[in-house]
């Protein structure tokens, strides 16, 4: 028996521990269950004492306390308690509302430090690539600030086009201003019940109506084409498609779309005829083509459209028009709605060329209503924008009765595209080494005047002297003696004698 002794009290203690243990267990568990119920109530105490406004606790109890009130009074009093409570806090509301807002605004602005500036790499995307060329589209403008929507229905593409080159016919559902920027090209309009060739070279512009089916010829064997498009889209805003008729597996024909059954009854073809006609094209929508179709798609004379031969009403040449304005600084072309092109009179535009003399620039100036849409066409140089918009990113605290203005710059190189919107002053300056060549869009045209800073004729030399005297708290005859000058529109890009004079000495 004894021998069973250590077996019962190696029972003995393994019950104990399971019963010690069973034990524990149930404290841990009362434990957590009684702290589950305090953090439950003690939510619930927060809770009400949250809902239980401080102020409002006071305001009531005055209500309660005040012993010349009747019962209607009391009640009338804790009514006004409860109104002031809501009034609060909609103020409140509102505060907070309006920070968002403003910290809203603020981190749209500081997600691209440059609003008006569009980098040739950065900023367009690839819609067409293959062997023969590319077609790259800018974004929407209202994608890179939301200070564009004046020009939201506005989109820019490139289109380029290696040598000896067909660009597959198709049509817009947007109007098209197109310039030929480099290259020779034979372009192709459908009018009516024959096709209107038109040759473009360089400097070369026309307006394409939505809708008009088109192609496209690189005629040069060696050069490249490089154009310009401007659309308008006239079915959803901001976005324009292409829509190619005759085509293949690549391009795709819109015909692709219907049934044969209808296809078969709407050209009185077989369906086997239609597949074998539908699946031949596949070399994609820009292709070399040999020298002999280049000569063959080639306009003759008999084939303008015109009755009277010569350009279409609907091109013009923008390099070969008399200049605005030139001097030995620069040269300004300008074609718009008054010039009877019919068509910047629709669409309200007009379009422009600048070309900035090496170390020269233009003067500090502003539409009234156009918004220039800007594309650097050759060269390098500088631009500077005044804009009141992004001063909030200096977050600099003034107090002043006016707006502070934010200086937006850029260097400028080929390729890349500005907007300057109306009422910003903007100035660019050619490099040292070459001349600054840029074309533009200039939108909304219609009443559009342009003020100078700097210059003959500019509005603060042009304002009276006494309200001169008035706003700069300074003589009249100092404050012409800064702003007056005899040349317009373009200077030599110098700092003045005295200057350069300091800066040598230093």
């Amino acid at each position: 028996m004894d021998h069973l002794k250590p077996r019962v009290s190696l029972l003995f203690l393994t019950d104990l521990t399971m019963a010690t243990r069973a034990k524990l267990s149930l404290a841990i568990f009362l434990f957590f269950l009684l702290a589950l119920i305090s953090n439950l109530a003690l939510g619930k105490l927060k809770e009400t004492e949250v809902e239980e406004d401080p102020e409002l606790v006071t305001c009531k109890h005055q209500c309660q306390q005040q012993r010349q009130y009747t019962e209607s009074d009391k009640r009338t009093c804790l009514q006004q308690c409860d109104s002031m409570k809501q009034e609060r806090e909609k103020q409140v509301e509102e505060e907070t509302r309006e920070k968002e807002e403003e910290h809203q605004e603020q981190h749209e602005e500081e997600e691209d430090e440059n609003p008006y500036v569009f980098e040739e790499d950065k900023d367009f995307s690839t819609r067409v690539e293959t062997e023969g060329g590319s077609i790259r589209v800018l974004k929407k403008f209202t994608e890179k600030s939301k200070l564009l929507q004046g020009i939201e229905n506005f989109r820019l593409a490139i289109l380029e086009a290696r040598a000896h080159t067909f660009v597959s016919p198709r049509h817009f559902d947007s109007e098209v201003v197109l310039f030929n920027i480099k290259g020779r090209a034979v372009l192709g309009l459908v009018r009516e019940s024959e096709t209107e060739k038109i040759t473009l070279e360089p400097g070369d512009m026309i307006h394409i109506p939505a809708g008009t089916p088109l192609y496209i010829v690189n005629r040069d064997e060696n050069e490249k084409l490089l154009l310009a498009m401007l659309h308008i889209p006239v079915s959803t805003p901001g976005k324009f498609e292409e829509f190619f008729g005759p085509g293949g597996r690549d391009p795709e024909s819109v015909l692709s779309a219907f049934s044969w059954n209808v296809l078969q009854a709407a050209l009185q073809t077989p369906k086997g005829k239609l597949e074998r006609l539908f699946n031949q094209q596949n070399e994609g929508s820009i292709f070399k083509i040999s020298r002999e179709r280049v000569r063959a798609l080639a306009p003759t004379k008999k084939s303008s459209w015109w009755p009277f031969g010569g350009e279409s009403k609907a091109q013009f040449n923008i390099f070969s028009k008399r200049p605005t304005f030139s001097n030995g600084y620069g040269r300004l072309t300008e074609v718009g709605p008054d010039d009877e092109k019919s068509w910047l009179q629709r669409l309200n535009l007009m379009l422009t060329f600048t070309n900035i003399t090496q170390r020269s620039m233009s003067t500090i100036h502003y539409n009234s209503h156009a918004t220039k849409i800007a594309l650097v066409m050759d060269g390098r140089g500088h631009l500077q924008i005044s804009c009141p918009h992004m001063s909030s990113r200096s977050h600099s605290k003034h107090d002043k009765s006016s707006p502070s203005y934010h200086r937006i710059s850029a260097d400028l190189k080929p390729g890349m595209v500005f907007v300057v919107p109306p009422g910003h002053p903007f100035v660019t300056i050619a490099s040292n080494k070459e001349n600054l060549l840029i074309i533009c869009f200039e939108v909304n045209v219609r009443d559009n005047k342009k003020f100078t800073f700097a210059g003959k004729d500019n509005i603060v030399s042009s304002l009276d002297n006494v309200a001169k005297e008035l706003a700069f708290n300074y003589p009249s005859e100092m404050v012409n003696g800064v702003f007056e000058r005899k040349e317009s529109l373009f200077f030599p890009f110098e700092l003045p004698s005295e200057e350069r004079g300091r800066r040598a000495v230093a």
